[in-house]
């Protein structure tokens, strides 16, 4: 009975070293853009936010593009439709190459604490936009748009896996990185509906199963089930399977760096900080455990599973599990990453009532010496210019005759305030322009 019970136990583990690798690779390439993702997006000072309505539609929108390519493929020619996208998705996936490898190649060049700074610029008007926009790039940006352009010519000329897999782990890191859920009540809405939407398309139907293998495009990770083989059949992992856990993940990151300032009074200025990150970490296991579920079921079953049927239980329970055992769950509930004057009172009120410094406080407290310092300042240069027109209306009035017209005159202009001339050399004012801030900055905002 114990022989038999070991042996069907084994007979559910790969028994071919390939699949093991395929497996393992698969797992590793999901964690990789999620782990540097979520710490780029501590450096972003504008990430794209998501808000309700846009969760509430992300599923619906998604089955339309969903099942209009589904309609395209099964009556129109396959090659056309996979040449259009892969030009679409090429273009894309040269700068998100470059905007990956961009802080690397810096910190290769430059040193490790070094700043790019754009030593090119280049002025140009979009259809139907009537500002200008100005794009500044540096020899960095050229290097790593250089790069891009190579994977992307390797890409399109033998569509090798490994090409496909580097602009896709580049698709999902920019993905993570730029965009971002805004608080954690939108971020279990869009988990919560895309959980329905994935079972619904993979369980119910054939579309999902469909698109994802007639879809020649980098929006899927590949690993060939033998490595060493023929390398005919693949593995695969869609990218929305790592960059929509990976978005909550990072808001999760995001949050433990919150708490950092408010509770620690850390500084935490972007990927490089260091504090503590235990929702993160609790979330990223999460993740984890939820792909080796996906992959077991998937092995065991040998059929396609919808990865959101498992990620997100994982990554929802497990960040709720840490906000019960540090007692935090409503902060969690209601955090909300808002760009407002109302975020910074919130975050000095709660260091306030913890004991702790707000440098949000006492940078108001600065702001106010200051304004204060001002006004007496002005004050003093208001008296003083009043008194120096005061006594020139004096010394006018005592130069002329002692009429009492004159004399009503001048103290009728003692009387009227000092008019400040305008210069008149300055020139106008240019119209606004659209600042990127440099190259890779600019095709991040359209990717």
């Amino acid at each position: 009975g114990d022989t038999t019970n070991k042996m069907d136990i084994s007979s559910l583990l790969p028994q071919d070293s390939s699949m093991l690798i395929a497996y393992t690779a698969i797992l590793l390439m999901s964690l990789f853009p999620i782990w540097i993702g979520s710490h780029r997006s501590l450096n972003q000072k504008t990430n794209e936010k998501l808000t309700s309505q846009d969760a509430y539609m992300f599923p619906v929108m998604g089955s339309v593009v969903l099942l209009s390519l589904y309609l395209l493929f099964k009556f129109l020619n396959k090659d056309i439709v996979n040449t259009l996208l892969t030009a679409y998705f090429l273009i894309f996936g040269v700068l998100a190459v470059a905007a990956t490898l961009q802080p690397t190649i810096l910190r290769l060049v430059c040193g490790a604490h070094a700043k790019d700074k754009p030593s090119f610029d280049w002025s140009f008007t979009l259809p139907f936009q009537k500002e200008p926009t100005e794009l500044k790039w540096s020899m960095v940006d050229l290097y790593a748009l250089i790069i891009g352009g190579i994977v992307g010519v390797w890409y399109v000329s033998t569509k090798h896996w490994v090409s496909n897999n580097i602009l896709g782990i580049a698709f999902s890191v920019q993905g993570v990185s730029l965009l971002s859920l805004g608080s954690f009540q939108v971020g279990c809405i869009l988990l919560g509906g895309l959980f329905i939407y994935d079972i619904f398309w993979v369980f119910g139907t054939d579309v999902m199963v469909t698109v994802a293998k007639s879809f020649d495009a980098p929006i899927k990770l590949l690993w060939p089930k033998d490595l060493f083989g023929a390398q005919s059949q693949f593995s695969m992992l869609g990218l929305g399977d790592i960059v929509i856990p990976g978005i909550f993940i990072a808001l999760m990151l995001r949050f433990d760096a919150r708490r950092a300032r408010a509770n620690q009074g850390k500084k935490v200025k972007g990927s490089n900080s260091k504090f503590d990150k235990p929702f993160f970490s609790f979330t990223y296991i999460g993740y984890i455990l939820g792909m080796v579920t996906t992959i077991a079921v998937m092995h065991i079953f040998q059929a396609a599973q919808p990865a959101l049927l498992y990620l997100v239980p994982f990554c929802l329970g497990s960040s709720v599990l840490c906000g019960v055992l540090l007692g935090e769950t409503t902060s969690l509930i209601l955090y909300s990453e808002e760009e407002t004057t109302k975020s910074r009172t919130d975050e000095t009120a709660e260091a306030a009532s913890l004991g702790k410094p707000s440098k949000v406080a006492s940078r108001g407290q600065k702001y106010k010496k200051g304004m204060h310092a001002g006004k007496k300042a002005a004050k003093k240069a208001s008296k003083a210019a009043a008194q120096a027109t005061t006594s020139k209306a004096a010394e006018e009035s005592s130069d002329e005759d002692s009429d009492s017209h004159h004399s009503d005159s001048a103290e009728q202009r003692a009387a009227k305030p000092s008019v400040v001339p305008v210069n008149k050399s300055r020139k106008a004012q240019k119209p606004a322009r659209v600042q990127s801030g440099n190259l890779l900055h600019f095709f991040e905002m359209q990717f």
